[in-house]
């Protein structure tokens, strides 16, 4: 690799290209002319509060934002809204979308205004514990029904138990599985160095790897959880090297990747295998890398164009044709998390049209009572009010259309999922 192909954006760049300044939108419908009941009168939508990142290191995790938001809004407001028995009428709804920076206390505080200042009817939120945690919690001390995507379960139970909140998402422990199918593809050692952040995420991520791994052979060369935001990983990469490391498997925030990564190139450090947990799911992250050092990259697979589940809002979609409207509407190369942004409100719609009612006790009954199959996959809750869905492992290989392509190289259990090819050496596959 020449030195001039390890030069990229910087963290701050980086934050400031793929993040957004607006901290609120409304969308909504006309409310339909002809009221029934006179009692009708006093409620004319259904607000929803979605606290998100859409500044700050998580914000490229919202990169469909607010297009996402408005297809499926427009969606259920197309023929006037969603019919409420108990009003007597379709009602439309209406999403305030606020911007957490990425913050856990400022999520807190904004879910807090959502639901004491703004008196909505119902919380979504995504993306990372982060968000999902901190919004859960002031969910579950105001009795608010609240809906969580793209937040594996394993690290968002620690919050629990949970009674109003309710988390759809992919499993640590398939991850885990995953990129151990996807390990064996390629040639190594089985040394595998862990580079986790102290959050719970990389808390999480780390028990899912030593689970699994050590078990199967591998050795896991770990040098503890470091705080978000670190930017010097000289000692680890030394110790990586030392201990003849060939797999490099990380659980981080986009920023802080990118610091690893380049670093690992300026040291002299190129494993066989790179997993980029969290970090690898969007491309604007490989691209942010600079030159091809994004090539080769593992990471568990969110939601890819070959994904065969119909959308129970959007009739007739499947994965492909959200993918190919995005980049049809908006010119660039479609974000992973969009399906589950998307998939969080064709559970909230299927909830209201069960429900047919703004009552909490009996939305937060029917959140439970979740039985549908979505544009991710089968949406059902547990006991303890999570749920997983199918999720692979794929790698980054040069495209056609865009720099990067997203390529399925496991499946594990979930044989629904169309492999593509075999996993590949970095080596093989960087010039």
């Amino acid at each position: 690799m020449k030195k001039k192909n390890n030069k990229g954006i910087t963290r701050r760049d980086f934050i400031k290209q793929v993040g957004y300044t607006a901290t609120a939108v409304g969308i909504s419908s006309s409310v339909p002319k002809l009221l029934k009941p006179a009692r009708a009168a006093n409620r004319d939508h259904i607000l929803v509060g979605r606290p998100i990142p859409t500044t700050g290191p998580m914000a490229s995790f919202h990169e469909s934002t607010p297009w996402a938001d408005d297809l499926a809004v427009a969606e259920m407001n197309k023929d006037g809204g969603i019919y409420i028995k108990e009003y007597g009428k379709k009602v439309p709804v209406k999403i305030k979308i606020m911007d957490t920076e990425s913050n856990p206390t400022k999520a807190a505080e904004l879910a807090s205004k959502l639901v004491l200042q703004d008196k909505v009817d119902f919380v979504y939120t995504s993306s990372t514990p982060a968000t999902g945690n901190p919004v859960a919690a002031i969910c579950e001390r105001n009795k608010m029904p609240c809906i969580v995507t793209a937040c594996p379960p394993e690290m968002w139970l620690p919050g629990g138990p949970y009674h109003w909140s309710f988390n759809i998402g992919t499993s640590v422990m398939d991850f885990a599985e995953l990129f151990l199918e996807a390990w064996e593809q390629v040639e190594t050692n089985k040394i595998v160095g862990l580079c986790a952040q102290n959050d719970p995420d990389g808390v999480a991520w780390a028990e899912g790897a030593a689970a699994i791994a050590k078990p199967a052979g591998y050795k896991i060369v770990d040098f503890g959880r470091f705080p978000p935001g670190t930017s010097d990983y000289t000692s680890q990469i030394n110790g990586w090297k030392k201990a003849n490391v060939e797999i490099l498997n990380s659980n981080m925030a986009p920023p802080d990747f990118i610091a690893l990564w380049r670093q690992c190139y300026q040291m002299g450090f190129k494993p066989k295998i790179c997993v980029a947990g969290r970090a690898g799911i969007m491309a604007s992250v490989m691209e942010a890398l600079g030159g091809w050092l994004g090539l080769g990259i593992l990471c568990e697979s969110i939601w890819l164009r070959s994904w065969p589940f119909e959308s129970s809002l959007k009739k007739g979609w499947k994965a492909k044709d959200l993918v190919d409207a995005f980049e049809k509407a908006n010119g660039r190369q479609f974000n992973q998390l969009m399906g589950s942004m998307f998939a969080g409100y064709e559970i909230l719609a299927d909830v209201l049209r069960r429900a047919q009612s703004i009552d909490k006790e009996t939305l937060r009954k029917a959140i439970a009572d979740t039985d549908i199959t979505t544009i991710i996959g089968h949406a059902k809750f547990r006991k303890d009010n999570a749920g997983v869905i199918p999720t692979g492992c794929f790698q980054w290989r040069k495209g056609e259309k865009f720099k990067y392509d997203p390529i399925l190289v496991s499946n594990g259990k979930y044989d629904e999922l169309p492999l593509v090819t075999k996993a590949i050496s970095i080596q093989e596959l960087q010039p």
